[in-house]
């Protein structure tokens, strides 16, 4: 099965489900939907960040500082947060991502809305990402992290969750 072919719960904008679509439709028809965006950091609390790969339905070859993509469905937030954080880490055993917080996202036309849950993780494991999400990674401190932010290309939905990660850590 390709992924436009993935089934994913419609959702409201009070995140009811209202009904299923293949990815495609959801993303053509900017349906409502819900994502999962996964913070992993290593023991020395340095973040994971990769560029997409090529192949990818949205915003492909762009940068990322969350591993993460559409909840199934029938699937919650918290199983896909787990399921997405393993494959595209390539590891198994990871503990559970703990949730931060959770926002609507609007793509501006790309692909709709699609309620986004953020998350948090610890990786002590080593990493192998997985070769059809990931076309490079490494590990960068907050400081390197900050430095990129004006110089790569990032995936806008990622870049409106790590800002709103960052304002509710100033909280």
């Amino acid at each position: 099965m390709s992924a436009a072919d993935e089934v994913l719960d419609v959702v409201d904008e009070s995140d009811r489900v209202v009904g299923q679509a293949p990815r495609g439709e959801v993303y053509a028809r900017g349906l409502i939907h819900r994502c999962v965006f996964v913070r992993v950091r290593d023991a020395e609390g340095r973040t994971f960040i990769h560029r997409r790969t090529p192949g990818k339905l949205l915003f492909p070859s762009m940068y990322d500082m969350f591993v993460g993509g559409v909840v199934g469905a029938g699937e919650s937030y918290d199983a896909a947060a787990l399921r997405e954080a393993e494959e595209e880490l390539g590891v198994r055993g990871l503990s559970r991502p703990e949730p931060v917080l959770r926002f609507l996202y609007d793509s501006g036309g790309v692909a709709g809305k699609w309620w986004s849950a953020v998350y948090e993780v610890r990786c002590t494991l080593p990493v192998n990402p997985q070769v059809e999400e990931v076309a490079w990674h490494g590990f960068v401190t907050d400081a390197e992290l900050e430095r990129r932010l004006p110089e790569w290309e990032w995936v806008p939905d990622g870049l409106a969750a790590y800002e709103r990660l960052r304002a509710h850590r100033r909280r």
